[in-house]
């Protein structure tokens, strides 16, 4: 019986905690014993008697591995186990495979942490709505080992099949040479790109590729400016024509372009979109609500149909499948692939940049393709600490709710739009903090509109 705050550990989308003192061996082999349970994994459930699991490179993963796959194999199911792997490449064999999968990481989270990504089968999602809170429950009670001989662990490395895979989608073949340094943070981009990224028309500056779960040089969290510094120097001083920065598991990719100055992710997701659609005439296309408002607007122009979703990947995941987008991008710098099984890919997303680049006419510079894609000014992700996020909301929803000139929606918090700017107050589900992100034409009157609401929300 386990007697420790489950709450804090299996949360709305993954397992994550503190090693070893919220995620240790016991807690790994329950949950493993439990997850099959939920997802129906066992031959005598009609699933397919195997489970794949993969591991990014923290120390306590070799360990974490080995006690959730007894936790499988007690059950009765195999347990495939890719080994070292980034986040898309376990969803890439879950899809190859067809079965469940597991993906042991903190992300970008620091060295004490580590978690579990789940899927089902053909990497569907599992959160606490499709089956997180069945296994939470589950694994607070006992779990009885099944009434059939214990499974097999059997060891398969699929890297190549997953470098060929994303190499169908995207081919770098025909295009002019490149420069690219490339940040792996330690993570498991270090284990990828080279075998991604071997390509004739490239030459690739690896920075931190080995592989080290205590992020010696700096955190692999790409979202943070702070983390991009080392990335951007050396892009200038190597004169390359452009950096990629990935984060732990390598599931979020970062691009920096020749100057040093990172690309927007709302346009890297109208990059990709616009060549998705060259695929697809018409097709769907998704986009969070922090996106950029070029977006849609591009998506339409190009005759695609534009779909306007929460932040989260658990809401694109199942709009994708729900729409039949053929991509969807998130501002935090999460890519979906309608051919990656609806699945986020930072390495397909780095080859569409590649491709995009490369493709252009010589001379054309990386700056020069994303000022197409960056037709307005951004606010960023502004956090602010409140004891009452709703009061305030309030204030905010109060300034505005009557005036003629704007509109306001509560699909994901509070979005005000006007014709020449728009902002979006969402409460974070974790801490006591509102994050603002803000859109205008123009910089003074993005400057505007995020001091008045930021005085709004901080009582000043």
């Amino acid at each position: 019986m386990i007697t420790r705050d489950l709450d804090a550990v299996i949360k709305a989308y993954d397992v994550r905690g503190v090693y070893p003192d919220q995620l240790d061996a016991e807690l790994a082999e329950r949950i493993g014993g439990a997850f099959v349970q939920v997802v129906g994994a066992a031959v005598e459930s009609g699933g397919a008697g195997a489970v794949v699991i993969g591991r990014d490179m923290r120390p306590s993963g070799p360990e974490l591995v080995e006690a959730f796959s007894r936790g499988v194999t007690a059950q009765g199911v195999d347990v495939v186990d890719i080994g070292l792997a980034s986040t898309d490449m376990l969803y890439f064999a879950a899809g190859r495979l067809g079965l469940p999968g597991a993906m042991f990481t903190a992300s970008h989270n620091p060295a004490r942490y580590n978690g579990i990504k789940l899927c089902r089968a053909g990497a569907v999602p599992v959160g606490q709505d499709t089956g997180l809170a069945t296994i939470r429950q589950r694994v607070a009670g006992p779990i009885a080992p099944a009434d059939v001989p214990s499974g097999r662990v059997v060891n398969r490395d699929m890297l190549a099949d997953y470098a060929e895979h994303l190499h169908s989608l995207v081919a770098l073949g025909g295009i002019r040479p490149l420069k690219v340094v490339v940040d792996a943070g330690n993570g498991m981009g270090g284990h990828t790109v080279p075998t991604v990224l071997d390509q004739p028309a490239l030459t690739v500056v690896p920075m931190y590729f080995e592989l080290d779960g205590t992020f010696p040089n700096h955190e692999a969290n790409p979202l943070d400016p702070a983390n991009l510094v080392d990335l951007r120097a050396r892009v200038v001083a190597e004169g390359a024509d452009l950096g990629l920065a990935f984060d732990g598991d390598a599931d979020r990719c970062f691009v920096v372009d020749e100057r040093g100055e990172p690309v927007s992710p709302s346009a890297l997701t109208g990059l990709i979109a616009e060549r998705e659609l060259a695929r697809h005439p018409g097709a769907t296309i998704l986009h969070n609500l922090i996106t950029s408002r070029a977006v849609p607007e591009l998506v339409e122009r190009l005759g695609g149909t534009p779909f306007r979703t929460q932040v989260g990947h658990s809401f694109i995941k199942a709009h994708m499948a729900a729409t039949g987008a053929v991509f969807g991008g998130e501002h935090s710098g999460h890519f979906y692939f309608a051919d990656f099984w609806n699945a986020d890919s930072g390495m397909l997303a780095a080859l569409h940049t590649l491709a995009a680049l490369g493709g252009s006419p010589a001379g054309t510079t990386l700056s020069q393709l994303a000022s197409r894609y960056e037709v307005y000014v951004a606010s960023g992700e502004i956090n602010s600490m409140v004891t009452d996020q709703a009061a305030a909301t309030r204030r905010v929803r109060e300034a505005f709710e009557h005036r003629d000139d704007v509109s306001l929606d509560y699909l994901d918090g509070m979005t005000v739009s006007a014709p020449t700017w728009w902002f979006n107050v969402r409460p974070s589900n974790t801490e006591p903090l509102l994050r603002l992100n803000a859109e205008a034409e123009t910089a003074e009157r993005l400057a505007e509109i995020r001091d008045q609401v930021l005085a709004l929300i901080r009582e000043t």
